[in-house]
This record gives C-alpha cells, sequence and structure tokens, in this order.
C-alpha cells in the first residue's frame, strides 16, 4: 500500500505538471512576451515551465492519498506561496540586485526589491509551513528554516539547464522511497512534477525560473522537515545556510564545472558548453 501511494503521488505530479505546460505554452497567459527570457547562452527560453512544476506539486499534494492534513496543508501553504512569489520576482523582477546580499543591502537604503519581497514572503511561509510540521518552538523555527532555505538553495542552482530539477531529483529521490509514509508521498508527487518537465529544461526550451525552482525546494524542504527529530533538522539547517552563505562568495558553475563527478552529472543529457565563438 505505501508502495502504491508514493507511485500514484508520482503519477499525480507528472501528469498534472505536463497537463499544465501543455496549456500554459499553448495560451500563454499575457502572450509570449512576457514569459521569455534569454538563457545563459542568450536563446530564448519560456519561464512557464515554473508555473507549469507549481501546478503539477499542487495537483499531487492536494490529491494524492496518505497526506495527513496537516501535512498536506504545510505542503500546500509553502510550494504554492513559493511559487507565486517566485512568478512575481520573475516577472516584475529587475535584476538589478542579486543574492542575499544584494537584496538586503537595497532593503537597507529604503529600496523594497522584488527579491527581497520573495525572500520575506517565503521565510514567513516556511516558518508557518514549519509550525504545522514539526511541535515544539525550537523544531518549528529549524523545520522553518529548512523550509525557506530550500526553496532558497534550489533557487540558486537554476543557472544551467536541468541543474535544479536533477538537485531535486537527487534529493527527494531517496526521501520519496525511504521516508516515512507522508513525507514520502509528499517527496514522491514533487520528484514526479519535476522529472515531468526534465526534457524541456535540459533542451533548453524552457526554464524553472523563480516559480519552479522556490516552488519545489519548499514542497522537497516540507518532505525533509516532516516528523524529523531535532537532531537531524539542526543537520539540514545548517548544510542548508551554510550552502546559502557559501553561494554570496563563490560561484556554483565554477565549482561543479572544476569536480569531475559533479560536472558530469551536471551535464548528463545537456547540450555540450561551447568553447569558443558560436
Amino acid at each position: 500500500m505505501t508502495v502504491t501511494r508514493r507511485l500514484a503521488a508520482a503519477a499525480l505530479g507528472a501528469g498534472a505538471a505536463r497537463l499544465a505546460y501543455r496549456e500554459l505554452t499553448r495560451r500563454q497567459p499575457g502572450g509570449s512576451d512576457t514569459w521569455t527570457r534569454k538563457n545563459h547562452r542568450g536563446e530564448p527560453v519560456t519561464l512557464l515551465e515554473g508555473p507549469a512544476l507549481v501546478a503539477g506539486a499542487a495537483g499531487a499534494i492536494a490529491l494524492a492519498p496518505g497526506l495527513p492534513p496537516k501535512l498536506r496543508t504545510a505542503a500546500m501553504l509553502a510550494a504554492v506561496s513559493a511559487g507565486a512569489l517566485g512568478s512575481y520576482d520573475d516577472l516584475a523582477g529587475s535584476g538589478s540586485s542579486r543574492g542575499l546580499r544584494g537584496h538586503f543591502t537595497a532593503l537597507a537604503k529604503g529600496e523594497v526589491t522584488t527579491g527581497a519581497v520573495k525572500l520575506l514572503g517565503i521565510g514567513a511561509t516556511g516558518l508557518l509551513a514549519g509550525a504545522l510540521v514539526q511541535r515544539k518552538p525550537v523544531d518549528k523555527l529549524l523545520a522553518g528554516v529548512v523550509i525557506a532555505g530550500s526553496a532558497n538553495l534550489v533557487n540558486l542552482l537554476d543557472l544551467r539547464p536541468g541543474r535544479a530539477i536533477k538537485a531535486g531529483l537527487i534529493a527527494g529521490t531517496p526521501a520519496a522511497a525511504l521516508s516515512g509514509t507522508g513525507a514520502g508521498v509528499l517527496a514522491a508527487g514533487s520528484v514526479g512534477a519535476a522529472a515531468a518537465l526534465l526534457p524541456e529544461d535540459l533542451a533548453e526550451k524552457a526554464m524553472l525560473g523563480d516559480a519552479g525552482a522556490n516552488a519545489l525546494g519548499a514542497a522537497l524542504g516540507v518532505a525533509a522537515s516532516a516528523r524529523a527529530g531535532r537532531g537531524g533538522l539542526l543537520l539540514r539547517a545548517a548544510a542548508i545556510v551554510g550552502l546559502t552563505l557559501a553561494s554570496e562568495k563563490a560561484s556554483f558553475t565554477k565549482v561543479i564545472a572544476a569536480n569531475p563527478a559533479l560536472n558530469a552529472i551536471d551535464m548528463l543529457g545537456r547540450r555540450p558548453v561551447p568553447t569558443g565563438p558560436e
């Protein structure tokens, strides 16, 4: 029964994500220019993959069997809020400030960036979701850090085709297979939605953007926090905070490129990196 529920959640996430992507790209709310951006090669890609992932994850969370009510509510709150805030930043952001330092430096000067709104909003909803999945005050706080931090961390990886989704699959697949029933079902639904959109991402036709990356990270963060002990929460929170702070000093792209194993995973299924003028 447990395996069946996880497989059902994965199928629901994948099916909802594919359906949403098909319908969104067919109709393109606001027109194609609203959603088109340039990728790392300077080529146009659509951001509609992000809302499609949000829809897929939300569909799985809403319909998957075996999710306790509080966990279902926490996951829906975290994923949908992160997706909505991410979409706001995708569509309204100027890109003038980047990273935690950039957004909070601007905030200290009285400039409220879309990125700051997103970060503060995800922080608040992450804490609310954490309060639903844990019982003790300290554990609620730690769970909130894991959820909000996971949302931000996956977004930091969304700089090359497939990278953020691969990270989500690497983190989420063991959770889907090995976690307790509720957390495993939640992780399975999120993994299914992400995996279903990987081909377009790798083909450089679409990208997650902040909407998809933040939603994927938030959902997996809730799964990682559900029923975790304090030691596990501390380890997860410390790792996420450490990686986030490291991103302010070092380029993840350069670190990955310099490590043969990480680079092999990063390049799997991708077009070759150009070595000269194209």
